[in-house]
């Protein structure tokens, strides 16, 4: 136990695998925890580097594992794989991990702390909400259908005209239907609460927190995209925005060999959702600057949208904003509109 130097462990619910090495690389530890005896097991053993993958339930183990004075790196599951040797169980994962972390070019996942990780949350629950939402109406439109009433898509227009359909006895609604639609319509308006009061916490958190009030400063971020991106960790640990913008998936997928160089569409990885704000901010001033509103930026975006067209100005508009946005968050910057 005192000759352990860097341990990898395999998360689960109940049943944990580690695997300890010494400071020349060879095994000196190996054995499965319960879940409760993991605290145990790491406060009795002396100071080391602790490698696990970054999945559910890593940011609580982070925090505690190094709360007991150990150092604490979480690394994408993708990297892990290509160390693994013989077929795949938890212990030949904890052996995989242990080798990964060793590696002086291996990347880690920064940690988030508590208030990025309810920034998260926020989000993530107003996102499910949105999509049963959507759901909803897709299915109230269908079952419409059925008896020869069409409503125009968006939830505005089916949130305005199914009280009316209820209400309206010369339709040829049956009692059953009215009963059913009366349902959905409920459910609809409990999401319209439940998203509204999600946006409430998300707005009264920018009101709070100095660096979403900077980010609200540049051009086609909105509170929902200046919360998201204060939630994302570790932005200063990029070594310039070109990393940050690839890590969103915002930069070209390369497919390069023999010195001929080859750029596809973007990369698309990173979090799909963050891309997502960034690329409808993006898209929202690529229709800005086409409208003449008046700003620097805009005389270089009108060139590119009719040069390669409106999606891909969009695309490079986001790419921009996020270099911005690790400009000012690396440095403690204010965004400052080009002269």
């Amino acid at each position: 136990m005192k000759t352990v130097t860097t341990i990898g462990i395999d998360l689960a619910k109940n049943s944990f695998s580690v695997y300890g090495v010494d400071a020349k690389g060879k095994p000196a530890l190996s054995r499965t925890l319960s879940r409760a005896g993991v605290v145990r097991f790491f406060a009795n053993l002396p100071s080391c580097l602790v490698g696990m993958e970054a999945c559910s339930g890593s940011e609580y183990w982070a925090r505690t594992i190094e709360s007991l004075g150990h150092e604490v790196r979480r690394i994408h599951p993708r990297y892990v794989k290509a160390y693994l040797l013989g077929a795949k169980n938890d212990a030949n994962d904890a052996a995989a991990i242990c080798e990964a972390v060793q590696r002086p070019n291996m990347r880690f996942v920064s940690h988030k702390s508590p208030l990025q990780t309810d920034i998260q949350c926020i989000h993530r629950i107003r996102q499910r909400y949105i999509r049963s939402r959507t759901a909803l109406i897709n299915q109230a439109r269908g079952l419409l259908s059925e008896y020869g009433i069409v409503i125009r898509q968006g939830a505005n227009h089916l949130r305005k005209h199914l009280p009316l359909l209820i209400g309206d006895d010369t339709n040829n609604l049956s009692p059953l239907m009215r009963h059913n639609l009366s349902s959905l319509y409920e459910s609809l308006c409990f999401f319209d609460r439940q998203i509204a009061g999600q946006e409430a916490m998300l707005k009264a958190i920018v009101r709070e927190n100095e660096t979403c009030q900077r980010l609200l400063k540049v051009p086609g971020i909105g509170f929902l995209g200046a919360t998201l991106l204060l939630s994302v960790a570790g932005v200063a640990n990029f070594k310039n925005g070109r990393e940050f913008a690839a890590y969103l998936g915002l930069v070209p997928r390369q497919h390069s060999t023999g010195g001929k160089i080859k750029l596809l569409g973007i990369s698309k990885r990173g979090d799909r959702y963050a891309r997502t704000l960034l690329i409808h901010g993006g898209r929202a001033l690529v229709s800005s600057a086409l409208k003449g509103a008046s700003q620097a930026q805009n005389h270089w975006l009108v060139a590119l949208t009719e040069r390669r067209g409106t999606k891909r100005a969009s695309v490079a508009m986001a790419n921009k904003t996020a270099r911005i946005v690790w400009s000012m968050l690396a440095q403690g910057t204010e965004y400052r509109l080009a002269a």
